[in-house]
């Protein structure tokens, strides 16, 4: 690259043989004194070394001879001085290139060396050649660093002894930026625009500056180490050739054009800081909707609290997503969970609350909670020191008074709880790669759609997805494998948990889960659980089988659709109420279980696929369908597909509304069930008053609660033969438990019936 070519620019001062008017015996502005007519300085015509040159006498301490003219001093621009001379005669000087630089806005710099070190004249007659160059850019090889100059008076000096007779060739000023540069053409250099790159200098108004001329060019950093002190956006392509930065934790770096994980990494050199850095510019307006890790693997040395690496926000509302690349916990202890117990009270009128919390300050938001009474994945949402409080985020089923409560923090990978509210926030492509040390991602406690699609959670050492609070609302979690770091040991061994919901309308499609305690614990309503495969057996012939989907709530208001469900069925509980007796609210209903494959393989006898779990009295089905499934035992049967799990209280059988259960697919089971259920009795001996039942053929132990139809199988005949022609009535929820019925004819009769069963009332 050369200016005078490319923009021409004209640097060559011209020949003393075109008049000395030009040179100047000053500092080379205008009015200063000129070699014109001096009477120490003369132009020389022949010389047997030069082609016409200055001669001059050195009169004083510093003799000056500098070119009238401005020659430009630009960014990116490189400028070799050579200067030819020998002593004639008198007293031997030494020589030194030199000049005054100026910027138009603030005039001669100053704070900036104005000459080079000087090369003394050792002989008579010897031509000395001295070549130094000037740029703005402080990089090796530039002898006079002018940074912020835009043109220079340029020349030489003579310093030394005075007396001596010196004769200077031409001046030459040539363009050697090639030197420099492999290529200028596309690039310009921040060492141009004035970086030192010596991790201390602030260098922000050099970055500033070269991307502001850039252009369409490329900001090129090489090598060095480059303090920002202030947020740095650079909108222009950047090649981080061997340089990096250094920035304070509050300080962003903002790459409008190529923001990418590598780049990061290239620019702070630290793969750690890098994702740091890039999500705090995620968040931060790159213009980027999305940060690319570009396949790369991020190994993090401990949790990563996401607020703290932005530092300036606590609510982010935009959607943003982290996609492509490898999450992974570098070996040490920084992953073990913060264990904590302390003594508190609790109140079911203030059902989301622990008062009285000793060692309050300790425990952490995100911490699940243990206790007597306590449900299954509740957490601390909010601490108050002040008030020694904690805020829970679900009920305790059964924890009135005063007890000692269990917190344990779990490590994660990235750590959204130091943010008060993130909406809109999604994964795509990424391996949590949690390497049985960390857990994979704990969502803030406030928010709306958090997205993971086509994600790995491999071997989460406690928890794979964690909501603390109402941040998993309107969640969605597609295409996603979850792989559990217990799949070696028994079911009952298993603590580990792949999912928990604590608010509602999640949608989690589309799923492989294998092998953890529970595949997602879900606290709130509104699901969508479609098109997942979740598996949890072992190699244990009849073993303890724990259930995979646990809903907490009575009224779920959700589908369970399209599933391949192994080993691991669903458990329906009311844990999270402060008061699980059924009282005003809603009770077990709001649930489709339609078009599922449950399947079991070498399960006990009494393996269930489907349990109901009322954690208080008086609880009933109100609206549940369960219908167009498969269920299936290999390697032996199971007795029946569905219980009602009667540790804390038994359901209301009289009670139950809106029930269906049919057209399911029964292999390896014993007892198929249905809801209504038909049922056939044939009457040998005349009797007035007919007996029917018990069914086992009834779901979940229910009562016969309603007969809504009943016809004749053939002729009905009294005691003496005789065709009867009346119709009987029909007395349901009869007997032990309410299991049988009666058909109750007008005389003694014969014959048989089939008739349709429920064990609710149909709405």
């Amino acid at each position: 690259m050369n200016k005078a070519i490319t923009d021409g620019l004209v640097f060559m001062p011209p020949p003393f043989s075109a008049g000395l008017g030009v040179w100047s015996s000053g500092d080379g502005t205008a009015g200063s004194d000129t070699y014109a007519g001096s009477a120490n300085g003369a132009f020389v015509p022949a010389d047997q070394n030069f082609t016409g040159c200055l001669e001059v006498v050195k009169t004083s301490a510093t003799t000056r001879v500098r070119y009238m003219g401005q020659t430009p001093i630009l960014p990116g621009c490189y400028l070799q001085v050579t200067v030819r001379v020998k002593a004639v005669s008198g007293a031997l000087p030494a020589v030194r290139i030199a000049g005054l630089p100026v910027d138009q806005g603030v005039g001669a710099l100053t704070g900036v060396p104005l000459e080079t070190d000087a090369t003394p004249l050792t002989a008579y007659g010897e031509v000395v050649t001295i070549r130094k160059i000037i740029g703005t850019g402080n990089r090796q090889g530039v002898d006079l660093v002018w940074t912020n100059a835009d043109y220079a008076y340029i020349g030489l000096d003579l310093t030394g002894p005075n007396g001596g007779v010196v004769r200077i060739d031409d001046i030459e000023i040539e363009d050697v930026t090639g030197v420099f540069l492999r290529d200028m053409v596309g690039y310009v250099d921040v060492r141009d625009y004035g970086a030192v790159g010596d991790g201390v200098t602030n260098d922000y108004a050099a970055f500033e500056a070269a991307d502001a001329d850039a252009n369409g060019r490329t900001v090129l950093v090489s090598a060095g180490t480059y303090f920002l002190g202030n947020h740095t956006t650079i909108q222009s392509e950047i090649d981080f050739a061997g340089g990096t930065v250094t920035m304070p934790d509050d300080k962003r770096l903002l790459l409008q054009r190529n923001y990418d994980y590598p780049t990061y990494l290239d620019a702070f050199g630290n793969e750690e800081l890098a994702f740091r850095k890039a999500f705090q510019a995620l968040l931060n307006y790159t213009d980027h909707d999305s940060l690319d890790l570009c396949g790369r693997r991020v190994a993090l040395s401990g949790p990563m609290d996401l607020q703290a690496a932005e530092g300036s926000r606590k609510t982010f509302h935009v959607r943003r997503i982290i996609r492509n690349g490898l999450l992974e916990p570098a070996q040490g202890s920084d992953w073990t969970p913060t264990v904590v117990t302390a003594q508190a009270s609790y109140d079911a009128a203030s059902p989301y609350r622990l008062t009285n919390v000793a060692n309050v300050g300790q425990i952490q938001v995100g911490s699940l909670v243990e206790g007597s009474g306590v449900g299954r994945e509740i957490y601390v949402r909010a601490v108050d020191v002040a008030a020694a409080e904690v805020t829970l985020s679900q009920q305790l089923y059964d924890a009135e008074g005063t007890q000692t409560f269990t917190f344990t923090r779990f490590k994660y990978l990235l750590d959204f709880t130091g943010f008060d509210d993130v909406s809109l926030f999604g994964f795509a492509d990424i391996d949590f790669n949690c390497a049985g040390q960390a857990s994979g991602v704990i969502l803030s406690t406030a928010g709306l759609c958090y997205r993971f699609r086509d994600c790995f959670f491999t071997r989460p050492a406690d928890r794979g997805i964690t909501s603390p609070g109402a941040g998993c609302r309107g969640m969605q979690i597609d295409r996603c494998q979850f792989l559990s770091n217990e799949q070696a040991l028994t079911a009952p061994e298993r603590t580990t948990v792949a999912i928990n919901v604590s608010s509602n309308d999640a949608k989690i499609r589309d799923n492989r889960v294998v092998m953890f305690k529970y595949f997602a614990v879900m606290a709130g309503s509104g699901y969508i659980i479609a098109n997942n495969h979740w598996f949890a057996g072992d190699t244990v012939s009849d073993g303890v089988r724990n259930n995979g989907l646990i809903f907490t709530s009575p009224n779920v208001c959700s589908t369970v659709v399209g599933n391949y469900i192994d080993t691991w069925g669903i458990e329906w509980t009311n844990e999270h109420d402060a008061s699980p007796a059924i009282g005003q609210q809603f009770s077990f209903g709001g649930l489709t279980i339609t078009g599922n494959f449950f399947v079991v393989n070498d399960g006990a006898d009494w393996y269930r696929f489907i349990t109901l779990k009322p954690y208080g009295p008086g609880h009933f089905i109100n609206g549940l369908t369960i219908c167009d499934n498969v269920f299936r035992a290999f390697s032996g049967y199971i007795d029946r597909v569905e219980m009602i799990d009667t540790t804390f209280a038994d359901m209301n059988h009289a009670a139950h509304r809106n029930f269906t259960m049919r057209d399911n697919v029964f292999h390896g089971i014993r007892e198929e069930v249905s809801n209504p259920l038909d049922v056939v009795h044939a009457q040998a001996t005349p009797e007035r008053v007919w007996t029917v039942g018990p069914f086992d053929g009834l779901p979940f132990g229910g009562r016969s609660f309603a007969v809504e139809s009943l016809t004749t199988r053939g002729r009905v005949a009294d005691a003496a033969d005789e065709a009867v022609y009346d119709s009987p009535w029909i007395d349901p929820g009869y007997g032990a438990g309410g299991r049988q019925f009666r058909v109750v004819w007008k005389v003694d009769t014969t014959g048989s019936i089939r008739a349709r069963v429920r064990i609710d009332e149909p709405l």
